[in-house]
């Protein structure tokens, strides 16, 4: 196998060409967006192993330089009161610490990152359909270009071309949360940074960080029906500060004044998931990172989870010896920690398990928690740590 075509530049996109390039292969990247930012508005955070895949792709210093360390979650009651303080992750290890950095600058960097290594990455590349065949895939663009290869790897994000080729039936499906972002500079809520406090509200929750420069970065996650499909094409963050405003002065907490003091750089989305058990890969395609495994953001592991994706898919090709065998091991180790991601998060966004836990207790363990750093060490052959295939739901 020479010759790997990934379509879609985001995050998992380029993480996985990173990780195939490192691998030795023959990767290009095909993105459909004529510009690099992707929900600019937005931010994410990186937890410790999504830091871990970055540092096993040589990119820690290209992430590190954006955005700021988090090393501690607080926890506060709807009256504003603390419940908890706990490190988050691997706190102390500065190389894996949680990251808060908006999400247009970390594909721009990433991006950036590919064509630095010499990795092709085209643009206004958008995918129209997929021929699977028995000697290679080809992939058909709307400009009426045609790309060839032995592997297709789908990373285009929730509405994915790709799967539709693979699975048609399989759609997103909302979480039953829509999730608003925003930024507020002069916040009332003086606090330092490196930490960011997650407000339990008795009908919103909220989290923010402040950032060094006295930036907060701040999100509030709404129960309910998703946000209008028109609303989100025409934003109107007047009208979303306000009704978010109502909603948070119910709780005597500091949401409402930082919603309150926002810029209108806010972005809303709604919390959606891919259907557990939806097929990955056919033939000679394959879909990762959101277009395969999409989870309500509840967890916060979107970004991290895509990360993992990349180094564990580049070092299942390189260590077995055939095409079928490398995807099959692939899904052997992502499938039962992704799944359980969706379940988990969906559960929060639905308000049946708590995203925080009382006391400060530690997250139940993730599947792959015990394996995750053999799997990512870059030098280990991976096939030593083959989970069995279990699938959820």
């Amino acid at each position: 196998m020479t010759r790997i075509l990934v379509i879609g530049g985001g995050i998992a996109g380029t993480a996985t060409a990173l990780a195939l390039h490192k691998a030795g292969f023959d990767v290009a990247v095909h993105e459909a967006h004529r510009d690099t930012a992707e929900d600019i508005g937005a931010f994410l955070t990186l937890a410790s192993n999504g830091m871990r895949a970055l540092a096993q792709l040589d990119a820690s210093d290209v992430v590190t330089a954006l955005g700021f360390p988090l090393r501690s979650m607080r926890l506060l009651d709807d009256r504003g009161g603390e419940t908890a303080q706990v490190p988050l992750g691997e706190a102390d290890d500065t190389l894996l610490r949680y990251r808060c950095l908006r999400r247009g600058e970390l594909n721009a960097a990433l991006q950036a990152e590919t064509l630095r290594r010499g990795i092709g990455l085209s643009h206004g590349a958008r995918l129209v359909s997929v021929e699977n065949g028995p000697g290679g895939v080809t992939a058909r663009f709307a400009d009426g270009s045609v790309a060839t290869g032995d592997l297709l790897v789908g990373a285009d994000g929730l509405n994915s071309t790709v799967r539709r080729s693979i699975a048609p039936g399989a759609e997103p499906v909302h979480a039953g949360q829509s999730v608003y972002y925003g930024y507020t500079r002069g916040t009332p809520a003086a606090e330092d940074t490196g930490h960011i406090t997650m407000v339990r509200g008795s009908s919103t929750a909220f989290g923010y960080a402040v950032s060094p420069d006295g930036e907060t970065y701040w999100f509030a996650r709404v129960g309910g029906d998703p946000v209008p499909a028109g609303e989100l094409a025409d934003p109107a963050p007047s009208a979303w500060r306000q009704r978010l405003v109502g909603m948070l002065r119910r709780d005597a907490t500091p949401a409402a004044d930082i919603v309150a003091g926002s810029t209108d750089d806010l972005m809303a989305t709604n919390a959606t998931e891919i259907p557990l058990g939806t097929p990955w890969h056919s033939g000679r395609t394959l879909i990762i990172g959101d277009a395969a495994h999409a989870a309500s953001p509840a967890t916060g592991q979107g970004a991290s989870m895509a990360l993992e994706d990349a180094v564990v898919l580049a070092k299942s090709l390189r260590d077995t010896p055939d095409l079928d065998s490398g995807l099959s091991l692939y899904e052997a180790c992502r499938r039962p920690r992704v799944e359980h991601n969706i379940t988990a998060s969906g559960q929060i966004s639905r308000g049946t398990r708590t995203a925080s836990r009382p006391g400060g207790a530690p997250a139940p363990q993730r599947p792959g928690d015990d394996t995750l750093a053999h799997q990512l060490d870059w030098n280990l052959d991976l096939r030593t740590v083959v989970p069995p295939v279990t699938r959820t739901g």
